[in-house]
């Protein structure tokens, strides 16, 4: 397949499926001029990255979070955990809400509860802290689902560049909620709760500058809606779903707990969520490259379980190395981890035949993907809580790491997943 292939097969295999009928909507393309088109793209950049600082920023002031809001090891364990889990319970209600309101009146909404939720973590109450939460980890499931649909529907010609920038925005994000919360706590005269809360204010900026994009939406043709059946029974479709899962247990153990091992290791605040925000930001890079050396070979096998050795390899150092090698680890680990986002993302589009199938198979690992993700920080958490160290996460680590690069190696031959795809008459 030719990076042309992929680059067009990408935008429409992440386009958001229905899960409950199986039925794909597919929007045609918006006609705008160039101004119009570059907001546009800007405004879903910008909207891209407020998804992630949610998961960063309250694991770079988690001790502070501990004492202030007295939370048990346990009870900071299901804080990492609850966004990555609503991920999974969320990204199903995506083909519905947009059913129902449209894509760009779905976004706005997405944009505005998810600086709400952000907001409520300022209230200083636990019952908010987690409320506000989970409400972010709902949105950021539904603007996940969203993003790619969006991209796929306006930008067909520029759909490698547009996911490309959006990509790194949705890294950029994550270092910025890892680097730059501890300083803006210190700013505010040590109030964690403000720190937390402040993040809502990209976030309502970012709706107001959606606003727009709501009112000149135009009114578009009946769609035309197709039938996958057969994805969830097909074996490969499960090594695509479980590589997709593993790699992300690994990567919401890194947005969730890095800052935490980094201090733990002797590290102060500023300088460990500075590591953090270097090794998502190499992440962008790596998401980047990776896509286009995955599709040199004749298959993605090798690149795959290379991928997981070097993640996995690099959390080791983090966890064991000398104190004066850190930084490298840091930045292999975002090779690798970026590495291992890019290429789940695309053996989804390699594996299938057509677009529908490629959008049902995204729909399969996002949903049960982000599930399986969420068992990562978890027990990453529990851990250390049991044993008060994070010395035996390396354990859990080589383990998830193992089992995605088993399932990375069938998921990247060179076959198609058996499911059938049939237009639906309307």
């Amino acid at each position: 397949m030719s990076r042309a292939t992929l680059a067009s097969a990408s935008s429409a295999g992440t386009e958001a499926p229905d899960e409950a009928s199986g039925v794909l909507a597919c929007e045609p393309v918006l006609k705008t001029g160039r101004l119009v088109r570059f907001l546009l793209g800007a405004s879903l950049v910008l909207v891209a990255f407020n998804l992630r600082p949610v998961f960063s920023s309250a694991s770079a002031l988690l001790p502070e979070i501990q004492a202030v809001f007295g939370l048990s090891p346990v009870g900071a364990s299901v804080l990492t955990t609850l966004p990555v889990v609503c991920l999974g319970l969320f990204s199903p209600l995506a083909p519905r809400l947009t059913g129902r309101m449209g894509t760009e009146r779905t976004l706005l909404a997405v944009v505005l509860f998810l600086a709400l939720g952000t907001a409520a973590r300022g209230f200083g109450t636990v019952p908010a802290l987690f409320f506000g939460t989970a409400l972010a980890g709902a949105c950021i499931a539904v603007g996940n689902v969203l993003l790619p649909g969006l991209v796929k529907r306006d930008f067909p010609d520029k759909a490698a560049l547009v996911t490309g920038w959006y990509t790194m925005a949705l890294c950029a994000g994550a270092a910025g909620g890892a680097g730059l919360t501890v300083p803006l706590q210190k700013t505010l005269a040590g109030s964690t709760e403000g720190a937390l809360a402040l993040w809502a204010v990209p976030a309502l900026l970012v709706g107001l500058l959606w606003f727009p994009q709501v009112m000149a939406a135009r009114k578009r043709a009946k769609p035309e809606r197709f039938v996958v059946k057969g994805m969830w029974r097909d074996r490969l479709a499960w090594h695509v779903t479980l590589f997709m899962g593993l790699q992300s247990a690994l990567a919401y153990s890194v947005f969730g707990w890095l800052v935490p091992i980094l201090r733990a290791r002797g590290f102060d605040a500023v300088t460990a969520g500075g590591i953090a925000s270097i090794s998502v930001m190499v992440q962008a890079g790596a998401c980047l490259v990776a896509p286009h050396l995955a599709v040199l070979g004749k298959d993605q096998r090798l690149i795959n379980v290379s991928l997981c050795f070097l993640a996995v390899g690099a959390l080791l150092g983090l966890l064991f190395a000398p104190l004066s090698t850190v930084w490298l680890w840091a930045v292999l680990q975002g090779i690798g981890q970026g590495g291992l986002i890019a290429v789940a993302l695309t053996v989804i589009v390699l594996r299938t035949r057509d677009p529908h199938a490629a959008a049902h198979l995204s729909g399969m690992a996002q949903c049960v993907g982000y599930a399986l993700a969420a068992v990562g920080p978890l027990v990453v958490g529990l851990i250390r809580s049991w044993t008060g160290s994070f010395a035996w996460s390396a354990a859990l680590f080589v383990l998830v790491g193992g089992m995605a690069a088993v399932n990375g190696w069938f998921a990247g031959r060179a076959v198609f997943v058996e499911a059938e795809t049939a237009k639906v008459s309307l």
